[in-house]
């Protein structure tokens, strides 16, 4: 059976909600704050650069919330653009909370490579890993760029306005999200209308508020979902009324550090917290698309992309812009997924398995034992949001770095219903050309816990030979990058592989993003 695992949650990112808080989401749906759209703004510096992007950032909003607001503008951004949902981590990696979702955001790697964790930032290694705003001021220092944030630890952790020319710091903490929203909103109204910028990034942070006070399925949520809609749309307006509209090229991108509960809250591994998406609009980016391998990560990169630039690899960039596709063999397999068989407890309507493997590829279970649970016996192919549903807090929720559908072998899984015999199956690729080449590397990310007797081998076959062993996993691999490079034998005209794992009541091994590449 499944062994539940203890957690601990870190706060959320308010974990003592103020009076002043509280009175601010009680004013969230009322009229815009015109007192505050007399803030004067800065002057930037004049932008040098016809392709322009604006990062939109919604604190806390569960984007299956969108469809019951009224919302016309993130709409028809999602009817005229791409709109990818994906799922966070959980702890251990990192909690569901702000500090570590806003860092994913802006430096575009997970938190095992920006260190931060939880909402004390402890960890953090903005050095290494930058945001997007800091990295564009090393890289392309002429653009013209620009933040404004009212949650003030995007600005004194530095995860987010570094590099910018000029920057809006507001303390929603303190006073209230609602007033500093529209001030933001406000401000940069003027700057798109005003001025020249090339790269904006603006936080609202009263969506958060709310799901707190009054939960995800409230219709105060619904509202303030709304009135940040409005201030989206203002932007969008000011946008399209800039006399130099029709020789511009402007990307728009929204997305949420997190989601949260029905009865409101975050920072644990609940499906509903972990919801995410990222939603782009602008040149390259295909209307009305709804890719399933889009994660937060792609933020950074999307920007990068949209303004010309090529990150150097020596950056670390987890992420892909939003409109590249995954050429993953098994992104085929969409159409062959289904619901749940044993698996009760995740609900019926989501497809999200098939035994079946991509053409070419092929499941061994000649010496799997019987029974178990029918999703989970031998190697099955799965989407996280239906494998991850299978028992929490058994880091299922760490495989930030699989995209889309990936291969999964979950004898802890199989274990939970009654089964007769061994846990033992194996993925085989297809032959892949290797003649008159030196070296034949095995790229693939994978995720791995050990336990127990289990057994995690990689064995490549020569011509269709006797398997030979090129790697074996002893410890955890927690969704990280593999390359194996093996030097082709005289003779060899293909090679195939195979991921052979055993095991009983003990973990899981996941492959996917497989390459092979001769040289």
């Amino acid at each position: 059976m499944s062994r539940s695992r203890s957690r601990s949650l870190s706060l959320s990112r308010r974990s003592v909600l103020a009076t002043t808080a509280a009175a601010a989401t009680a004013a969230a749906v009322g009229p815009l704050a015109t007192a505050n759209a007399a803030h004067a703004a800065p002057t930037l510096p004049d932008g040098t650069s016809k392709d322009k992007v604006l990062v939109v950032g919604m604190d806390g909003l569960r984007h299956d919330v969108i469809a019951a607001a009224k919302a016309p503008h993130l709409k028809s951004m999602m009817a005229n653009g791409t709109y990818g949902t994906s799922l966070l981590y959980a702890d251990p990696m990192a909690a569901t909370s702000s500090g570590p979702g806003w860092s994913t955001i802006s430096t575009g790697v997970w938190p095992d490579k920006h260190g931060v964790k939880e909402n004390s930032f402890a960890g953090k290694n903005y050095g290494k890993y930058p945001g997007f705003l800091a990295r564009l001021a090393q890289v392309r220092p002429q653009l013209s760029t620009y933040a404004a944030v009212d949650w003030k630890p995007l600005d004194a952790q530095g995860t987010v306005t570094p590099g910018a020319d000029a920057k809006l710091v507001l303390d929603g903490d303190a006073d209230g999200y609602t007033g500093h929203d529209a001030t933001i909103a406000a401000e940069t109204e003027s700057i798109l209308r005003n001025q020249n910028p090339d790269v904006l990034f603006v936080y609202f942070g009263q969506t958060d508020i709310v799901g707190h006070n009054s939960g995800a399925a409230s219709a105060q949520y619904r509202e303030v979902i709304d009135v940040q809609d409005g201030y989206l749309g203002r932007l969008l307006t000011a946008i399209r009324a800039r006399p130099s509209y029709a020789t511009e090229r402007w990307t728009v991108i929204v997305t949420t550090d997190h989601g949260h509960t029905g009865s409101g809250g975050h920072g644990g591994s609940a499906i509903e917290e972990r919801r995410t998406f990222v939603l782009a609009q602008g040149p390259g980016i295909a209307a009305g698309a709804r890719p399933a391998d889009t994660r937060l990560v792609d933020v950074a990169a999307t920007v990068y992309r949209q303004l010309g630039i090529v990150p150097d690899p020596a950056w670390g960039l987890d992420g892909k812009p939003v409109q590249e596709r995954s050429t993953d063999p098994f992104e085929a397999l969409y159409p062959q997924l289904r619901g749940r068989t044993d698996e009760n407890g995740i609900p019926a309507g989501i497809l999200g398995w098939t035994p079946t493997a991509p053409s070419g590829w092929s499941v061994v279970n000649s010496a799997m034992g019987t029974g178990g649970v029918a999703e989970w016996r031998g190697w099955s192919f799965a989407t996280d949001e239906f494998w991850s549903r299978s028992q929490r807090d058994q880091s299922r929720e760490l495989n930030v770095r699989s995209r889309g559908i990936f291969a999964v072998a979950d004898s802890d899984e199989w274990d939970d219903k009654a089964s007769s015999g061994p846990y033992d199956s194996t993925l085989v690729t297809p032959a892949y050309a290797v003649a008159g080449t030196s070296t034949v590397t095995l790229g693939f990310t994978t995720l791995y816990r050990q336990e127990g007797n289990q057994s995690a081998r990689v064995l490549a076959s020569w011509n269709g030979g006797a398997p030979v062993e090129v790697k074996r996993y002893t410890s955890d691999v927690i969704s990280q990058p593999q390359a194996l490079t093996l030097d082709v034998p005289a003779g060899a005209a293909n090679v195939s592989f195979r991921f052979h794992y055993t095991g009983s009541n003990n973990w899981y091994w996941v492959i996917d993003g497989v390459t092979v590449t001769a040289s």
